[in-house]
């Protein structure tokens, strides 16, 4: 086997894992919401997924400049920051939040916020090992 297909054999393992990791994410914030008749625990999965685009969009508003040499953006990508841990903040403590009011059971949202977070850091290195590499001049 060469050092090509060994590369793409191990980049599908990892997407095989990647993919199973993100289906018992999906069970367990499911599972959260199923056991106990409860559908807001489904919104960790909606905060979660909205997540990742203040980044996206922040970092394509912020531009490498030609004049610069080193490679920070400024204020826009730390925006996109800021934004980024708020989301990922109020997705893990919103399931506390309602199970100490009362509103879910307290396991359930234990699910939720292991669910969603499991979720979202399956999705960061998804996109940090399969990210495409641009090799400049």
């Amino acid at each position: 086997m060469t050092a090509g297909g060994v590369r793409s054999f191990l980049d599908l393992d990892l997407a095989f894992l990647l993919s199973f990791v993100l289906a018992l994410s999906f069970l367990l914030i499911i599972l959260s919401c199923a056991l106990w008749s409860n559908w807001l625990p489904l919104l960790t999965a909606a905060i979660f997924a909205l997540a990742p685009l203040p980044n996206f969009i922040c970092g394509q508003c912020a531009s490498a400049s030609d004049f610069s040499a080193d490679d920070y953006s400024g204020g826009p990508v730390d925006f996109g920051h800021f934004l980024t841990a708020g989301f990922l903040v109020s997705g893990v403590a919103l399931p506390f939040v309602l199970a100490h009011a009362g509103v879910i059971a307290g396991l359930a949202g234990w699910m939720s916020a292991v669910g969603g977070a499991v979720g979202y850091a399956t999705i960061i290195t998804y996109s940090h090992f399969f990210a495409i590499q641009l090799d400049g001049y």
